[in-house]
């Protein structure tokens, strides 16, 4: 087994939610949290929506959302559904029978805002729509577009705003005995984001789709999605999540691993434990890592290598990884496997030696699960 384990501290105590289902990926209960995209071409270009469907799904996207604004989009969502290797949920805004057309197009889940769908009978016949083609719901409640209800009752978007928004939806839904449906409450603001999840987390049952939306670009939605997902996430809040970047959709799954992975929640790809370098480097860190992280990309079982520029940090760290390397002298560093050392290996060899020594690692890992699997299997 892999020696990056989880430890006893480092346990997270997940909220507990109802399960439902978004085509074959459940979400909620005890489910792995779930990671999520969104589609950034024109829907009605279902080369391109495909192509980037695949490429978010290779990257380890377990649901991919699109947008479905016109009747045109509404055609193309159909075939989309045919070729997509994961469930697409359909985006609706303002035209509720987009919803309807998105549900019959083979949608595993329709993303309606409670501010925008319309009147309680249009959202009847969504939900009907729902029923009838096994699509689950997700209510997703901005700050940017709650009703003018609200707005008059509280001046302005509140949390308490949101989760009444959300929790009036949820009683039309279960009002027509619909209870495949997942809830999100989003802002721009970290701080109302986090204080609406909180309060919601704690009025319902129902699985929660985090995200802080509209968040920016790559850098800066990065560190505002971290901060704001990561807390929840170590609260045991959320059951499925979406990075929302100016960005590449490939880049928002990259990201929303990587906030799962810090906090020990889902396991992917390699996780590389590198120093920011200094004058002590032994060679280019920098450099190496971005290499490194290219060359191991196709990784997908997860374990851990650390590439330290020195002896001071070095030897500790890879104590606790799969594999690791750390800089020395005369052109050369340590190789250490399962936390120890190993040999040694020249510095202008050794990308090529860490990449062959992490596809094995993986290999070994790999077929020790596939022996478990079967043993579990036989029992």
């Amino acid at each position: 087994m892999s020696i990056n384990h989880i430890r006893p501290w480092r346990n997270i105590y997940r909220r507990t939610s109802r399960q439902i289902m978004v085509g074959s990926v459940p979400v909620g209960g005890d489910a792995p949290i779930s990671v999520q995209t969104m589609t950034n071409t024109l829907t009605t270009d279902v080369a391109a929506t495909i192509a980037q469907i695949t490429a978010a799904a290779e990257a380890g996207a377990d649901i991919v959302r699109v947008s479905v604004p016109d009747v045109e989009s509404s055609a193309a969502l159909k075939e989309i559904v045919r070729e997509s290797p994961v469930p697409i949920v359909a985006d609706i805004h303002f035209h509720y029978r987009r919803g309807i057309e998105a549900a019959e197009a083979g949608a595993a889940c329709l993303r309606i805002n409670p501010g925008n769908i319309g009147k309680p009978e249009r959202v009847r016949e969504v939900i009907q729509a729902a029923r009838d083609n096994n699509c689950s719901i997700r209510i997703g409640v901005n700050a940017g577009s709650l009703e003018k209800h609200l707005l008059e009752k509280y001046g302005e978007p509140t949390p308490d705003a949101m989760v009444e928004s959300g929790m009036d939806h949820i009683k039309i839904l279960q009002d027509n005995d619909f209870h495949e449906f997942k809830i999100s409450v989003k802002a721009s603001d970290v701080f109302m984001a986090a204080a609406a999840y909180q309060s919601l987390a704690e009025t319902t049952d129902a699985p929660i789709h985090l995200g802080i939306t509209e968040a920016g670009g790559l850098t800066s939605g990065t560190i505002k999605s971290a901060i704001g997902l990561g807390n929840l996430l170590w609260m045991g809040i959320g059951d499925t999540i979406r990075v929302s970047l100016s960005a590449d959709p490939v880049e928002e799954v990259k990201v929303g691993y990587e906030i799962l992975k810090s906090l020990g929640l889902r396991h992917r790809g390699v996780n590389i434990i590198s120093c920011p370098s200094c004058a002590r480097q032994g060679f280019d860190v920098i450099k190496t890592v971005e290499t490194l992280e290219e060359r191991l990309a196709h990784i997908k079982t997860p374990m851990s290598l650390s590439i330290i520029g020195c002896v001071v940090n070095g030897p500790g760290e890879a104590l606790m990884t799969d594999v690791g390397f750390t800089g020395g002298g005369a052109g050369s560093g340590m190789v250490y496997l399962a936390g120890a050392a190993s040999h040694k290996m020249s510095n202008d060899q050794m990308v090529d030696h860490i990449v062959e020594e992490v596809e094995k690692k993986a290999a070994e890992l790999d077929a020790a699960a596939d022996k478990e699997a079967a043993v579990q299997a036989a029992e």
